[in-house]
């Protein structure tokens, strides 16, 4: 499945059986001898909430979350037959997150599914584990490879480093994005996005996502763009933001601290491996 082009391989645990999920993701992964995709997510029951969702990298360490996963879950559970609910609470390692669904009633089938990502925080105290030395990082001047880049960090479970600057289409993501990554800063390494302003209500980000390289998309990553858009004056609370696998809506009720990403959700294929 894929969801603005964030693509991973879905398994469900009501009927499979994975012993070692990371080694399977690192083989799966692969666009050239596997499968391919962005990681391996395991669709199974839950401690807490209706279903769980652990997702795997491609090169096997496992992720705190996915937004573009979470929403490609929803629509898995509801049209696979494993639940009837439009409200869905789905476990993943940063927590319960509520999945709301709009379903076609003529054809039953899954439009649009919107997420609550929860708070966005500055510090590192959100993250699983916590990272309690992680300093709050607004507009940052932060020097790397010989470079400097003006960085804001933004928790939302999982870490990410945003950066604002012209001509992203330019980037030479695999040269600048693994230096921030694994920043003596980031011991659990970090996600990284690098964003144009369009207008208030558009942003346009292209993602470095820790353990994965580029990917078309990260739905956390739009979340923390957003409030890093809002915090440093550049977007309202609402805005679209404009990957390169699709488009998302990105909400932020700043009354609550809840982050809300709503976007599509596809099949792509189904088949056996041994």
């Amino acid at each position: 499945m894929h969801a603005a082009g964030n693509d991973y391989i879905y398994i469900n645990l009501f009927e499979e059986r994975i012993e070692d999920p990371a080694t399977l993701s690192r083989r799966l992964s692969d666009r050239h001898f596997g499968v391919g995709g962005d990681g391996v997510v395991l669709i199974g029951p839950a401690e807490q909430g209706d279903f769980s969702m652990r997702m795997f990298n491609a090169d096997g360490s496992e992720g705190l979350m996915c937004g573009n996963a979470a929403r490609c879950v929803g629509r898995y559970l509801y049209e696979r037959g494993l639940t009837n609910k439009q409200n869905i609470a789905l476990q993943t390692l940063s927590g319960i997150k509520q999945l709301q669904l709009t379903v076609d009633p003529v054809e039953d089938r899954v439009i649009r599914v919107r997420v609550d990502m929860g708070p966005a925080r500055r510090d590192g105290s959100a993250l699983q584990p916590p990272q309690a030395l992680l300093p709050e990082i607004l507009e940052y001047p932060f020097e790397v490879e010989g470079g400097i880049w003006t960085v804001t960090f933004v928790s939302m479970g999982n870490p990410h480093v945003v950066i604002f600057t012209d001509g992203i289409d330019a980037l030479d993501l695999p040269k600048i994005g693994p230096p921030i990554e694994h920043h003596m800063l980031f011991p659990q390494r970090t996600n990284v996005e690098f964003v144009e302003v369009i207008n208030r209500g558009e942003l346009r980000m292209r993602v470095w996502e820790r353990g994965s390289g580029e990917t078309l998309a990260c739905g956390s990553g739009a979340c923390a763009v957003l409030a890093a858009a809002v915090l440093t004056g550049r977007a309202d609370p609402k805005a679209w933001v404009h990957l390169r696998g699709g488009d998302l809506l990105v909400e932020w009720e700043r009354q609550q601290n809840r982050l809300f990403l709503t976007g599509d959700a596809h099949f792509v294929f189904q088949g056996e491996v041994k």
